[in-house]
């Protein structure tokens, strides 16, 4: 193992590089497996059931431990974290978590993202722990394809007044994620973008990705980005935005008449693996270099251990070099080998 000094090194040098030579930059934290929703494509019922078993307390990290990992992330050139599920608002006391996080040195930006059920009883006090934005899931505006979307859920006016609470808390930018599925809400994409045009609140939809081993993922079930940008160009003329930071993954379009933005997520037709920046570490303390992952790097058994902080950091970091993960770019050809070696579930380390 290299000495505490080479180690200290990494934090002041801009942290790691993979074999890709991608920085790491984004960390996205799940903080409880379990949620109140059975989306299709992420939870669905027939699997995760009344029977099925989630992790216990003691299994998932604690606040404190996050903190500490997090803290070292920061060091080795974390700027940006995002807590997710599961549905992270199920998790006791998550505005605490968020109020020591934000104070964490050289943390720059903080999300969230949840199904949005909850954000009418949390959002004012999430803001008030510091919290900036949020990021909602929210698959469709008819109220019958959302419930069969969400597992037969009849929450679609909770989310929407939930996002009325986030805006008025002043949490901002505001994004709705659309997972988009031909001929399942593919036709209600002009709907969500003219609902929210205007508003302030950001549009992204998603191309349906094989993330996780239940959600019966088929090619056909895609609608490519490039199409629903024609969808709604015919209908308000769009034009491109440039690209905030490097490894960000919507491609970015303002309406013409100037009111708002939406964006367009492409990992089946458009994969941009080429400059992924993110970890994810996992409600029971797995870091994972991918969200198409079959295998992750145990740190709750090293942190409970007694592992000293420079200790963890160089398992961060070794982890990170040998990082050479690509998925979606070889889709194709990994898709048979992830079928004999399961990839990790949506659930465990969020989007």
């Amino acid at each position: 193992m290299p000495s505490n000094d080479s180690v200290v090194r990494i934090g002041r040098g801009g942290g790691p590089r993979d074999t890709l030579a991608r920085p790491l930059h984004d960390l996205r934290i799940s903080v409880m497996d379990r949620c109140n929703l059975r989306c299709t494509y992420c939870m669905p019922r027939e699997t995760f059931h009344d029977r099925y078993r989630f992790l216990k307390s003691t299994e998932r990290l604690s606040f404190d431990e996050i903190v500490r990992l997090s803290g070292l992330f920061i060091r080795l050139g974390v700027s940006k974290l995002r807590i997710t599920g599961g549905e992270p608002l199920l998790r006791a006391n998550l505005p605490d978590l968020i109020g020591d996080l934000t104070a964490l040195r050289g943390m720059q930006d903080i999300a969230l993202t949840t199904n949005g059920t909850l954000l009418t009883k949390y959002a004012s006090e999430l803001k008030a722990a510091g919290l900036q934005r949020v990021t909602v899931s929210l698959d469709s505006l008819d109220p019958e394809v959302f419930r069969r979307l969400c597992g037969d859920f009849d929450e679609l006016d909770t989310v929407l007044a939930g996002i009325d609470h986030a805006r008025r808390a002043g949490l901002a930018p505001i994004k709705i994620n659309t997972v988009v599925q031909r001929g399942v809400n593919d036709d209600g994409v002009l709907d969500l973008a003219g609902h929210f045009r205007g508003t302030g609140v950001i549009v992204r939809f998603i191309e349906y990705m094989d993330v996780g081993n239940r959600n019966r993922w088929e090619p056909g079930l895609v609608v490519p980005s490039a199409e629903l940008h024609a969808r709604i160009h015919a209908r308000w003329p769009l034009v491109p935005r440039d690209r905030r930071y490097a490894g960000e993954v919507a491609q970015r379009y303002a309406y013409a008449d100037g009111q708002g933005e939406i964006g367009f997520v492409s990992s089946v037709s458009q994969p941009f693996c080429g400059d992924c920046s993110r970890a994810r570490l996992s409600s029971d303390g797995v870091l994972y270099t991918c969200l198409f992952a079959t295998q992750g790097l145990d740190l709750r058994a090293p942190l409970r251990a007694g592992a000293s902080d420079d200790e963890l950091l160089e398992m961060i970091a070794g982890r990170w070099r040998t990082r050479a993960d690509r998925y979606s770019e070889l889709r194709a050809t990994l898709r048979s080998a992830a079928a004999r070696e399961p990839k990790v579930e949506m659930n465990y380390i969020g989007g």
